[in-house]
């Protein structure tokens, strides 16, 4: 799985603008998230199709990247997600993004990404989707 992230500056109607443009693309949002620091809102997002989003977005004033994710599930208990980042302090591997995606009967379904993709999925092999 892909995902996209832009960094941009924040401004009212930023979120109304960047799903309008993927919108009228045909484009679907499979998952979404945006926060504010200071001046500057970082969305991040997975949607139906990667290349056509990255295109479409190459052409506004919206500076994307993409990333590989991967999806693990853990329990949806307290420590669940400590245990999983000392995972990859303990081998060594720099998380560059978790993002819970969802949360039901018990479960957390949590999207990571680490620049080394592989050593990442062997690493928590026991817990991808």
């Amino acid at each position: 799985m892909k995902q996209i992230t832009i960094l941009t500056e924040d401004r009212a109607g930023l979120l109304a603008d960047v799903t309008e443009l993927l919108a009228g693309a045909d484009i679907n949002i499979e998952s979404f998230d945006s926060e504010k620091i200071g001046a500057i809102a970082i969305i991040g997002m997975e949607v139906d199709d990667h290349d056509e989003a990255l295109k479409v977005l190459a052409h506004t004033e919206f500076k994307a990247i993409a990333q590989d994710t991967i999806l693990i599930k853990l329990e949806d208990k307290p420590g669940a997600l400590a245990m999983m980042a000392h995972r990859f302090e303990q081998a060594g591997l720099n998380l560059r993004s978790a993002r819970l995606i969802r949360r039901h009967e018990g479960i957390g379904i949590v999207a990571i990404s680490c620049r080394e993709t592989d050593e990442a999925k062997e690493l928590v092999k026991d817990l991808l989707l």
